[in-house]
């Protein structure tokens, strides 16, 4: 008979290891090519694997709630057929070969059973990265300074050993927080110890609202948080749309919605204030060569998640139209892929969705910036004519821009935020898309 050896598929740049969340297949199950095998779940996204041949599910290696390395073979399927060498499912690029990751599954069970206490309020580790700074006898202070390659500022293995290499040969330079720590008397803030009532209902996080918290904590702590706002005059552009948004549907079979308009307008901005479009690495400034816009996007069971639009200053409106919708939708439904949610280099949230005015929204790590949209509204605002002031009828919007104050100063983040809004009234009413 011949053999077939599922592996953890590579699911997206710095992801190393995923968790079996659900096995929708058991032993001795038949299979057909590309039915779902296993849900499984990474810090990204949840995602099913398919089995890549038809034929009897004969051996689960992982339980669910196992923290599986890329790579490793999950499940055996007999093909049926002549005897032979087990049939290996192709493994992608930059994994290791499951030869090489024999030891890895006995590593990682034995980090979760002595469950070190190295956790930091709003930053995430794997078990193997805190594993390997439990044997290497890390402080909390020198595991949190550790510059994460992954999304959202994570720590992979490759970063912790990295770190443990310029340490033994003296290249790693003592970080802000180590030397506070040193030089501080103050003690570590502890949250507070909270107890339900009798009558209080007790509703434990999902596994993504847990992920979300921890990433707003971690933002709060990284970043040097500034918001400004901007009120930007929205007739010309309310007009355009209402004028246009039947003909686009009808021609592009897609709606028209105000988002890929702010996101053309935040591109403009970003090529004009490339410091705007970057990340902090330490004492480094890294300004990033693409202009990748996340888009923040409200699930239906009350979370949230960030697809991103890659290269979106390349992209012409009708372009934005479709890929805004289709993220969205796919976002929605569960759809989207590990890549689709990670490389983000800049993000819009619209607090308008919800009739709201505005908002202060938090920074999405490694990012420095992120701009809110407020809802558009009739007001009566005062007008510049050739005859003089004129009070006037027109449809406003509050823009508001969080940014990180250790590379974005006051000046920059107030000049970029007046760079879209210029963007936004300067808009061609006219304009064919």
């Amino acid at each position: 008979m011949a053999i077939f050896e599922v592996v953890m598929p590579k699911l997206g740049e710095s992801i190393i290891e995923a968790t079996i969340t659900k096995w929708l297949k058991h032993e001795g199950d038949t299979v057909a090519e590309d039915d779902a095998i296993v849900e499984i779940a990474t810090d990204k996204v949840d995602s099913e694997i398919p089995s890549p041949v038809e034929g009897k599910l004969t051996k689960l290696h992982f339980a669910e709630g196992d923290v599986v390395p890329v790579g490793a073979v999950i499940a055996l399927i007999d093909m049926g057929g002549e005897a032979g060498k087990p049939a290996l499912a192709e493994v992608p690029k930059e994994t290791a070969k499951p030869s090489e990751l024999k030891a890895v599954p006995a590593i990682i069970s034995e980090t979760l059973d002595s469950k070190p206490d190295l956790s930091v309020p709003g930053r995430f580790y794997s078990p193997l990265v805190k594993s390997i700074a439990k044997s290497e006898k890390l402080s909390l202070s020198e595991l949190n300074a550790i510059i994460g390659s992954g999304k959202d500022g994570r720590v992979s293995k490759a970063d912790i050993l990295k770190y443990l290499e310029d340490k033994k040969s003296g290249k790693v330079i003592p970080s802000v927080s180590i030397l506070t720590e040193k030089f501080s008397s103050s003690k570590v803030i502890e949250q507070p110890v909270v107890r339900a009532g009798a009558e209080d209902e007790i509703i434990e996080m999902d596994r993504m609202r847990k992920l979300i918290a921890d990433h707003m904590v971690m933002s709060k702590h990284t970043s040097a948080h500034v918001t400004m706002f901007h009120d930007v005059d929205m007739t010309v552009i309310v007009n355009w749309r209402n004028k246009i948004k039947d003909s686009f549907q009808k021609r592009e079979g897609e709606k028209l919605t105000f988002t890929p308009i702010f996101i053309e307008a935040a591109a403009k901005a970003l090529k004009d204030f490339p410091l705007v479009n970057a990340s902090v690495d330490g004492y480094n400034i890294i300004k990033r060569k693409n202009i990748n816009i996340g888009m923040a996007t409200a699930l239906p069971g009350g979370n949230l998640i960030v697809p991103v639009i890659k290269n979106a200053d390349q992209k012409n409106l009708a372009g934005l139209a479709k890929y805004v919708n289709d993220l969205a939708n796919r976002a929605r439904n569960n759809k989207l892929n590990p890549d689709e949610i990670q490389g983000g280099t800049f993000t819009i949230t619209n607090f308008g969705q919800f009739g709201n005015l505005t908002g202060a929204p938090i920074i999405n790590q490694p990012q420095v910036a992120i701009l809110g949209v407020g809802t558009i509204q009739k007001k009566p605002v005062v007008i510049e004519t050739s005859e003089g002031d004129m009070i006037a009828i027109r449809h406003m919007m509050i823009l508001s821009l969080a940014f990180d104050h250790r590379i974005v100063d006051g000046a920059l983040g107030g000049i970029f935020l007046q760079r879209v809004a210029k963007y936004l009234q300067e808009f061609d009413p006219n304009r064919t898309v």
